[in-house]
């Protein structure tokens, strides 16, 4: 029986496994989202920016290094006169050439790249956790779409069973009916209600292409695409309430980041006012020059060597711009500290009230278990009293409805139990999946 947890290997399972169709374990849905779902690859994608900016920044710390080089050559008709001569000098098509080799290097350091590095760092840090709080939303979803399918697959082999019970109830109403047992009227609502059990049945059919669609999208497959769904729903009992708190405290992948962020508001802070501290700049030059021509004294030139320099300096007034800045970035901070406050806050009231359904749903799911083993004997006997002519269709028929109804109510409480679950996992930061998180964020 199903009572304990909802057996997923029903009539839906063998009828699909007869056509040939793929398995789809709770673990295996699991990967293939992370593998194919494009949220996850979008999040990773980002992550990959804050690594590329974070080995850039380093190059602020970095000395900058030029070479050039440049030729030059001209041709010209020059007249020429001398002090010591009395004839001008006259030179048609002179040629000059000239090269220049330059080799230059400059370091400055500033102690606000070493903090904007250290900034860089931390964003790099906010944008891993932006990326495992996309995966752990993703397992989440497809845990519930995995569980949502289980159910309504189960719901409707509970469907297919109220069915066989009136087909049963259709076959006997009818023999009584012809033998003269019963009047036509009963055998009449018989058919109604079967009628009505079959058209429940076919809308179910339509709740569970949803559901597998639903399911489909999120591991980024196509719609057409019909899994074997073969786990059941297990529902963890044991969860309590003050180390889903403490583990969230540590663990949970938004509270991280916005205390990361009021790290980078810090920074940003210490950054600006880092400004007003000196700078130092070294420079280096190394020249090479050769110039030729055919006119004047020098017939050629030639220059090389080395230059070396130092330039220490301070800001000492930029029109009240910096100070702004510094105030901005002041208030900055104390904002993001309110928020990380407010996010604290918030995610206990969220674990609160997770724990709350989740405990409330636990006690429903043990009254609707014990509820559906009376209704399940009273429909068994209504059955057998039916048979026998001892009860009318009608009362028959309450108790064949009432057992629909507490299979249904069970079905809703196991499901809504495992949601339960899976959300204060996802706020206590719990979630894991088969791949760790470096395999997955590489």
């Amino acid at each position: 029986m199903r009572k304990q947890c909802l057996v997923l290997l029903g009539m839906m399972a063998a009828i699909y496994s007869a056509f040939g169709q793929e398995e789809l374990s709770f673990e295996k849905a699991i990967i293939k989202g992370l593998e194919n779902n494009y949220d996850v690859k979008i999040a990773l994608q980002d992550k990959k920016v804050t690594e590329i900016d974070k080995k850039i920044g380093v190059g602020a710390l970095l000395p900058s290094l030029d070479a050039t080089y440049g030729r030059t050559t001209s041709t010209e008709d020059v007249e020429q006169q001398f002090v010591n001569e009395s004839t001008p000098r006259n030179i048609d098509g002179a040629k000059s050439t000239g090269e220049n080799f330059n080799i230059n290097a400059i370091y400055g350091f500033r102690y606000e790249a070493v903090v904007a590095l250290k900034r860089l760092g931390k964003l790099d840090e906010i944008g891993e956790l932006q990326a495992k709080v996309v995966i752990e939303n993703t397992v989440a979803a497809i845990s519930e779409a995995y569980y949502r399918l289980a159910t309504e697959l189960e719901r409707y082999e509970v469907l297919q069973e109220t069915l066989e019970l009136s087909q049963q109830r259709l076959d006997i109403a009818k023999s009584q009916y012809e033998l003269g047992g019963s009047s036509k009227t009963e055998y009449l609502a018989a058919q109604v209600d079967y009628n009505t059990d079959r058209s429940m049945l076919v809308s179910q059919e339509q709740v569970i292409r949803t559901a597998r669609i639903n399911l489909n999208e999120l591991m980024a497959l196509d719609d057409t695409q019909n899994f074997v769904i073969t786990d059941s729903i297990l529902i963890n009992k044991d969860l309590t309430l003050g180390p889903l708190v403490d583990q969230a405290m540590d663990q949970n992948k938004m509270l991280l980041i916005n205390r990361r962020q009021e790290n980078v508001a810090y920074l940003q802070l210490k950054e600006i006012q880092a400004q007003r501290l000196p700078y130092l700049s070294l420079d280096g030059n190394y020249r090479q020059s050769v110039s030729n021509s055919d006119a004047g004294f020098l017939i050629q030139n030639k220059r090389e060597g080395y230059s070396f320099g130092a330039t220490i300096g301070i800001n000492l007034f930029s029109g009240f711009t910096l100070n702004r800045q510094i105030q901005r970035a002041r208030v900055q901070q104390e904002s993001q500290a309110y928020i990380l406050d407010q996010y604290e806050v918030q995610l206990k009231s969220d674990i609160y009230r997770a724990f709350n359904v989740y405990e409330n749903s636990k006690q429903r799911l043990e009254i609707e278990r014990q509820n559906y083993l009376v209704v399940e004997e009273n429909t068994d006997i209504a059955f057998d009293r039916f048979k026998t002519g001892l009860t009318s269709y009608l009362e028959f028929r309450d108790a064949q409805v009432n057992r629909l109804n507490a299979e249904s109510r069970l079905i809703d409480a196991i499901f809504s139990t495992k949601v339960a679950e899976v959300e204060l996992m996802r706020l206590a930061g719990k979630i894991y999946y088969k791949s760790n998180d470096e395999e997955i964020l590489r």
